[in-house]
């Protein structure tokens, strides 16, 4: 669990495609440049998946469900889009590879976790206010590479924001026995300054899942370059992804004598 991604080279992947799950109010656009560099270097296709404002899960499950038509893919997200991937694979463990989990931000209920509180005020100040003053608050208050992003996808949700932020700020994932529960290898990438999307819930998506492995991150450097999201998750899916290996030879060699 460090800021140094794992050197060894990439685990073999057995799928074509990636699908890719932006976070709360996010788009397509920061999905693609969080994850589709890193996908593409893996000989993956990247599919980044812009939410329909007004049933953003469903439109993300339509999503997965379309390309797990074709082959087992690999799923990942940021913040919910990490906690509907990860309900997916556990849901369908068969037509998953892998998850990348960026920047987790809660497990179980939602009703006391920092992003989806945002969410809600959030959505309550753009009923209220409206989406240029809004705007104008979130970018003042925000470093700038957020602040481009949101700007970007607030707009291209708007007037239906406030619905996606408050079905996001409702969404259940997975609790504790249900992480247990997860087979297939996950990497999870959390940052270690972010307060919004605690670390800690990154660490108990790793402590629990049982094939998992966690990577970390600053904010800055996210803001330096977003792939780095996508390194990141890849190089704990790879770590993960062995030891899985080495587990299921050991079973599969039986006791020593």
């Amino acid at each position: 669990m460090t800021d140094t991604p794992a050197t060894s080279g990439p685990a073999p992947v057995a799928a074509r495609t990636a699908v890719l799950l932006p976070g709360t109010g996010s788009d397509a656009v920061f999905a693609e440049k969080a994850f589709g560099a890193e996908a593409r270097r893996r000989g993956l296709v990247p599919v980044a998946v812009d939410p329909d404002p007004r049933a953003v899960v469903d439109s993300y499950l339509a999503a997965l469900g379309r390309a797990a038509a074709d082959g087992p893919i690999v799923v990942g997200g940021v913040s919910i889009g990490a906690a509907v991937a990860l309900r997916w694979a556990f849901d369908h463990p068969e037509r998953v590879v892998g998850v990348l989990a960026a920047l987790p931000a809660w497990t179980g209920s939602p009703d006391d976790a920092p992003a989806a509180a945002s969410a809600r005020w959030t959505a309550s100040e753009l009923r209220a206010h409206g989406l240029e003053a809004v705007t104008g608050a979130m970018t003042a208050s925000s470093p700038a590479w957020l602040a481009g992003e949101l700007g970007r996808s607030w707009r291209a949700q708007w007037p239906d924001l406030p619905s996606a932020l408050d079905e996001a700020a409702r969404y259940r994932a997975l609790d504790v026995e249900d992480l247990r529960g997860v087979t297939v290898p996950v990497g999870i990438t959390a940052a270690v300054d972010d307060a919004v999307h605690p670390l800690g819930v990154g660490q108990q998506w790793a402590r629990e899942i049982p094939r998992a492995r966690l990577e970390t991150v600053t904010l800055d450097r996210i803001g330096e370059d977003p792939g780095i999201l996508g390194v990141r998750c890849f190089a704990a899916l790879d770590e993960a992804a062995r030891a899985a290996a080495l587990d299921e030879a050991a079973r599969a060699a039986g006791p020593i004598p």
